[in-house]
């Protein structure tokens, strides 16, 4: 389950020249950053490409000034999915089941059914296990990251884009639905996914489990993609055939929508940071479609900033 909860945190969301307008975000040697300008292939205006974590402590959840540039710069904003489209939200909630009426309790022994039972009702959580117990394994298991956060207080740094973009007037939208992304955990069998689920529950608290967590977030925080790369792409007989489906298809298909909007609006793109490093990842598909995607300082400390 270690390795499905960093692609659910990390991701459950890069030649040629042209002359471009001067926003005042200048590239950076330092690839140490979140932050990365699209440019080239004739674009008149550049975009921008930002990696979030969908929960972490909410006093590391700041945008640097010149995130904040590029948002009041942009068209539009993009996130992974329209987070401010409530009936797409809600749309979304039966696609969170699984198919069938399955339950946990069909998938599971009755004593582990039990102990999955009793570790949910033991914890605090906006949907009732009667609820949770009919959703996707690994949705499910989700609803327990917050416990793992070394901190009392959570954000997201998708809703912390959100917000910015509309202080700043800019139109929020999403390159996948929710419906999608629920979807395509059917892909994953349902048994697996519970079998997954009762690991978490029964390694809860386990001093491993919790150095993944803030070797994750501390990672995150000092904005090395290549090391949350090595955390996504780690060995793990779990995750086995689905990363392809959870991170590099979705990639493929993103970067084909943003082909078609690139050319037409300055934007913002925020997305799971987990899908910008390596081979399949954002940065290096955006390069092969001939963008120039070069790292932008991302320094929270704003007097040092630019």
């Amino acid at each position: 389950m270690k390795r499905w909860s960093s692609v659910f945190l990390l991701g459950l969301l890069t030649m040629a020249g042209c002359a471009q307008k001067n926003d005042g975000l200048e590239t950076s040697a330092n690839t140490n950053t979140l932050l990365w300008k699209i440019s080239g292939k004739g674009l008149s205006k550049p975009s921008y490409l930002f990696g979030t974590i969908h929960m972490l402590c909410g006093d590391d959840a700041v945008l640097s000034d010149n995130m904040k540039k590029a948002i009041k710069a942009a068209d539009e904003v993009y996130l992974e999915i329209d987070m401010d489209n409530l009936m797409e939200m809600f749309g979304a909630m039966a696609k969170m089941k699984m198919t069938g009426d399955t339950t946990l309790q069909d998938l599971l022994s009755p004593e582990d059914y039990t102990l999955v039972k009793e570790y949910f009702e033991s914890r605090e959580s906006m949907i009732p296990f009667s609820m949770l117990q009919s959703f996707k394994p690994i949705l499910a298991a989700s609803t327990l990251e917050q416990s793992k956060l070394p901190c009392d207080n959570m954000a997201a740094m998708d809703q912390i884009v959100m917000q910015e973009a509309k202080d700043n007037d800019k139109e929020v939208k999403g390159l996948e639905t929710m419906s999608y992304q629920a979807g395509m955990l059917d892909s994953i069998p349902y048994k697996m996914q519970a079998e997954q689920l009762l690991s978490y529950v029964k390694n809860n608290g386990k001093s491993d489990d919790g150095l993944e967590m803030k070797d994750m977030l501390k990672a995150y925080n000092d904005q090395d993609l290549q090391k949350l790369e090595e955390m996504m792409t780690k060995a793990d007989a779990g995750m086995s055939g689905f990363t392809e489906i959870l991170l590099y298809n979705r990639n493929r298909n993103w970067v084909k929508k943003l082909n078609g909007l690139l050319p037409k609006k300055a934007l913002v793109i925020a997305v799971g940071a987990g899908h910008l490093p390596g081979e399949q990842g954002v940065i290096n598909l955006l390069r092969k479609e001939g963008y120039t995607v070069e790292p932008v300082e991302n320094k929270l400390n704003k007097a040092r900033e630019i």
